[in-house]
Formats: C-alpha cells, sequence, structure tokens
C-alpha cells in the first residue's frame, strides 16, 4: 500500500509563496541607492525588476515539468538553495553586472510559488485545494504590502547590501524549515515517466487548461493595469499625496484577502467554474458601476477606488479556484499546469501594463484605466463562462 504524499504545514507552504513575493519588491525602495552605488543609469539597474520577471516566467516553465519528473522536494530545495547564493552574490557585489547577474539567479524562488500549488494539489482534492489555497492567498497578499516597507527601513539603517542579506538569511530558514517538514508530495510511480516530458504540450491541447489558466491571467492582469495607471490617476485627477496613494493602492490588496477568505470558506460547496464566474462577475460588476458613477459626474477618490476595489475582491474570489482547476486537468501534470499557468500570468502582466502605458494620458486617465481594467476582467469572464459550459457538459455525461 502507498505511504500517503508527506504533506508540509499550513505554515510552511504561507512562507514559501510569501517570500516568492518578497523577493521582487522588497528591494524596490533601494534601487535608486543601488544605482547611485555603481554609478549605474538607474534604467540598467531597474533590470532588477524588469529583467527578473522575465527571467520568473522562464523559470516556471522550467520548474514545473521538472517537478513533475523529479518530484517537488528535489526541486524546491535546489531552487531555495541557488536562491540563498544568489542573495549572497548580491550582497557582495562590486559592480553592476554582477549584481544582475546573481539578481537574475534569485529568480529560482518562483519555485517557491509554483510548486507550492502544486504540492497542495498533490495532497488534496480539486475543492480542498481550491480552499487552501484561498487561505494561503488571504496570507500572502500581505507580503506586497509589508515588503517595500520593511525593505525601506533595511536600507535607512543599514544601507542597500542589507535587503540581501535578509533574502540570503531567509532562504537558509526555508531551506532548513522545507528540509524537515516538506516530504515528497508526488506519487512514486509517477516520477520519471516519460510521458510528463510533454506535460506542457499535453496542456496546451486540452481546452480546459486554457480556460482556468487564461482566466488566471487575465484576472491577475486587471491587477497589473491598476498598478500601473493609478498613480498618474491619483496625481493627475484627484491631486493626492504619496500617503494617500498608497491607501487607495493598498485597498485592492485589502479587497483580494476579502475575497480570498471568501473563496476558501465557500470552495467546498460550490464548484470551482462557479467560483470563478462569481469572481469575474463581482469585478466587472464593480467596474462597470464605477464608470457609470464617472460619467454620470460623480468623479471623487472614493467613488473611483471603491470601484477597482471590487477587481481585488473579484480575483481574490476566483483565482484559488482557476489555479486549482489547472492543476486539476491532468492531476499528474500538476507541476507542469502551475509553471505553465504562471508564465503565462506574467507574460501577460507584460503586456497589459506596457498596453497601459502607452494608452493613459493625463487627460483621459481616469475613465481609461477602469475601461482597461473591464476589458482585461471581461476577458477573464468569458474564459469562467467557457469553464462553466465544460463543466455542465461534463457533469451531464456522467
Amino acid at each position: 500500500m502507498r505511504p500517503a504524499p508527506s504533506a508540509p504545514h499550513l505554515i510552511t507552504l504561507i512562507l514559501l509563496t510569501a517570500f516568492a513575493t518578497l523577493s521582487l519588491n522588497m528591494f524596490l525602495p533601494s534601487l535608486g541607492n543601488i544605482a547611485e552605488a555603481f554609478k549605474a543609469d538607474y534604467g540598467l539597474v531597474s533590470l532588477a525588476v524588469g529583467g527578473y520577471l522575465a527571467v520568473t516566467a522562464v523559470i516556471q516553465l522550467i520548474v514545473g515539468p521538472l517537478s513533475d519528473r523529479v518530484g517537488r522536494r528535489p526541486v524546491l530545495l535546489a531552487a531555495i538553495g541557488v536562491f540563498t547564493a544568489a542573495s549572497v552574490g548580491c550582497a557582495a557585489a562590486q559592480d553592476v553586472w554582477t549584481f544582475l547577474f546573481f539578481r537574475m539567479l534569485q529568480g529560482g524562488m518562483v519555485a517557491g510559488y509554483v510548486l507550492s500549488l502544486a504540492i497542495v494539489r498533490d495532497t488534496r482534492s480539486e475543492q480542498k485545494a481550491a480552499g487552501l489555497i484561498g487561505y494561503i492567498s488571504m496570507a500572502m497578499a500581505l507580503a506586497p504590502m509589508l515588503g517595500p516597507m520593511i525593505g525601506g527601513l533595511l536600507d535607512t539603517a543599514f544601507g542597500w547590501r542589507a535587503n540581501f542579506v535578509v533574502y540570503a538569511a531567509g532562504g537558509v530558514l526555508l531551506l532548513v524549515l522545507c528540509w524537515f517538514d516538506l516530504g515528497e508530495t508526488l506519487e512514486r510511480e509517477q516520477q520519471g515517466k516519460d510521458g510528463v516530458k510533454t506535460g506542457a504540450t499535453t496542456l496546451l491541447r486540452e481546452p480546459r487548461f486554457w480556460d482556468f489558466a487564461l482566466c488566471t491571467a487575465f484576472s491577475t492582469g486587471a491587477f497589473y493595469i491598476f498598478l500601473a495607471g493609478a498613480p498618474l490617476v491619483a496625481m493627475t485627477v484627484f491631486g493626492v499625496s504619496s500617503a494617500e496613494l498608497g491607501v487607495y493602492i493598498g485597498s485592492i490588496t485589502a479587497g483580494f484577502m476579502a475575497g480570498s477568505f471568501l473563496s476558501a470558506r465557500l470552495a467546498e460547496t460550490l464548484p470551482m467554474a462557479s467560483l470563478m464566474l462569481a469572481g469575474r462577475l463581482v469585478a466587472c460588476c464593480g467596474l462597470t458601476g464605477g464608470l457609470v458613477l464617472l460619467f454620470a459626474g460623480y468623479l471623487t477618490p472614493l467613488t473611483y477606488f471603491g470601484a477597482t476595489v471590487f477587481v481585488g475582491i473579484g480575483n481574490g474570489i476566483t483565482m484559488p479556484a482557476s489555479n486549482a482547476g489547472a492543476m486539476s486537468v491532468f492531476p499528474k501534470l500538476a507541476g507542469s499546469a502551475a509553471g505553465l499557468s504562471g508564465a503565462m500570468t506574467v507574460a501577460v502582466g507584460a503586456v497589459l501594463t506596457t498596453l497601459t502605458g502607452v494608452m493613459l494620458t493625463e487627460t483621459n486617465a481616469a475613465p481609461m484605466l477602469i475601461a482597461i481594467m473591464l476589458a482585461a476582467s471581461f476577458v477573464g469572464l468569458l474564459a469562467a463562462l467557457r469553464a462553466q459550459i465544460s463543466a455542465n457538459r461534463r457533469t451531464r455525461r456522467v
């Protein structure tokens, strides 16, 4: 009889996913000081963000299928080890190119997010997985809010290198935690199967995977659009202070936490496609209401950012279900599905933020930002509708 998979504690999964986020944004307040320290152009140093995102997209395409072949545990431990060593390299770098080289290697930490999702699906049914992902998402949503704050304090007190020392220390702690708490969750008989080599091809040929993955990508894309355009709207339309802007930007994350909590509570009673659809309707209705109020002449920070909060709530409801659904199309390819869906989300986000920068101007910023967010959310709604139709057909066959 096969032993049960060794599921890690919830705190381990939360820390892995949260640290994957912190590795992107904690050091952001230090970018200017890094450029000054290396006497480098700020645009070059900013590759530590843009280039890092591109690298993480590629890494997700690698670690997901690799974990389906050799197991979650060895891939995750290796990725954390590389991240830890790269963090030391960043802290010790004496020129910008050495710094950027090691910064790109830090991208291995994205495996913490990808494989946490796969581990959840390995050890739980589809609906239980969605519920747990909801709780993990709710907790890890704090990371984007707290990361830059912590990084700024470290930079002020000890200099920019302190961020990377903390990264390295965190990597060591995660390595120890995973070594003792994380057993192998991939079924032994699946490891090394040749069929896993074609995981990405198999998934891309399956329409249901596209429904889940596109719903995730465009739901997240609406959030990326908000991050790209909200500062322009806040400054040119409402003239708010930086502190007020922080509150308005944080509001969408607070909405995401609330939506994730709802999703976690409802996941075991509602079908995945229904949760996805509900979240997309919340987002689209909230944004549509915001546009109606705007064109009716009710344009205030409260009505405007009150409308965008619904994107956060809707994403929190949708994404645990869409992530669990993507990994449930072929449960034996959960790692490949998590990696491929994650890479698609990064790619779609990059395209949408670029379009936002091109389309927004000081004169059209307020209505255009909501319109672009609504368009992205609507594409996610169409994907959720397709998932719902597919689920209904499968139910009728049964």
